[in-house]
């Protein structure tokens, strides 16, 4: 506690209640549920002797919980503006998505499609390494819930910055057209440029980068300073009906829970836990 009161005193971190922090105030404000608590303690029982547990199996047991009860939804997080050049001016068309592929009676809800949309600054590369499957100059995927696109033109301005892709759309690649069933190796997410809304996202990670903080010494050498990643980004218009005790996987991203500094104007969402465990991977690369 004496070490929690120090991070809140010193500034290190936004109160007792940030979503860094591991107080039930922060683990709330984070988005775990008590459900998920309850499940993470009896996962790991109760011992007498003193004994670390790591984060990985509290973020294993949010996992399993909100992969089951949360609904998806596509929000890009770094957008790209793309126009669909052979895709009608003034069309929109609705699609139909899946909100829960884990629970039937989530059941389904609209997208709209035009022709221009985002995607995700991670989703393309002008000169991509060996085995890169989304999207590049003259290579296809396939929009989720939607058609195969293929880039043919990197629009950048006078800085040489990119800020625009002009792709051309295989009409018939939707579900029940002619070509539905052609295979690409990529699937990316996507949102339509005239429906989306803008959101404030924080990505919250550990506070710490080591297991053990005070294995150096002073604990406060070990935070972690890419703990919180504040990004502007886009979303489908179904999460502006989002509630505070509902919780969403934003489709390829993680978990996320409504954090109360939304207002009626702008909503601001909190990463509760990425899709995979990225710090395994990084443990196993350094090792």
């Amino acid at each position: 506690k004496r070490k929690l009161i120090q991070l809140v005193r010193e500034k290190l971190v936004n109160g007792w209640d940030d979503p860094r922090m591991l107080t039930i105030s922060g683990l709330r404000r984070r988005g775990v549920t008590a459900s998920a608590l309850r499940a993470f303690a009896y996962n790991i029982g109760i011992t007498k002797y003193p004994s670390m547990t790591d984060m990985a199996v509290l973020d294993h047991t949010i996992r399993e919980e909100f992969n089951r009860t949360a609904e998806r939804r596509l929000v890009v997080l770094h957008p790209i503006k793309v126009v669909l050049t052979n895709y009608p001016e003034g069309k929109t068309e609705e699609l139909e998505a899946v909100n829960n592929p884990e629970d039937e009676n989530a059941g389904r809800r609209k997208l709209s499609l035009g022709r221009e949309l985002f995607i995700d600054a991670a989703d393309f590369m002008e000169a991509p390494p060996p085995k890169y499957f989304r999207l590049r100059p003259g290579g296809e995927v396939r929009l989720k819930y939607a058609y195969i696109i293929k880039c043919d033109e990197v629009i950048k301005d006078g800085s040489g910055n990119m800020s625009e892709l002009r792709c051309t759309v295989d009409l018939e690649s939707k579900s029940g057209g002619a070509s539905s069933n052609r295979k690409v190796k990529g699937t990316i997410h996507w949102v339509s440029a005239a429906h989306a809304r803008d959101v404030e996202v924080r990505l919250y990670d550990r506070l710490f980068s080591e297991a053990e903080p005070d294995a150096a010494g002073d604990f406060k050498s070990s935070i972690n300073p890419n703990s919180l990643e504040i990004v502007n980004a886009k979303c489908e218009p179904a999460l502006s009906d989002a509630t505070p005790e509902k919780r969403y996987q934003f489709e390829r991203l993680g978990y996320f829970a409504l954090d109360p500094d939304s207002t009626a104007s702008k909503q601001v969402w909190n990463r509760t836990v990425t899709l995979k465990d990225t710090w395994a991977k990084e443990a196993k690369k350094s090792g």
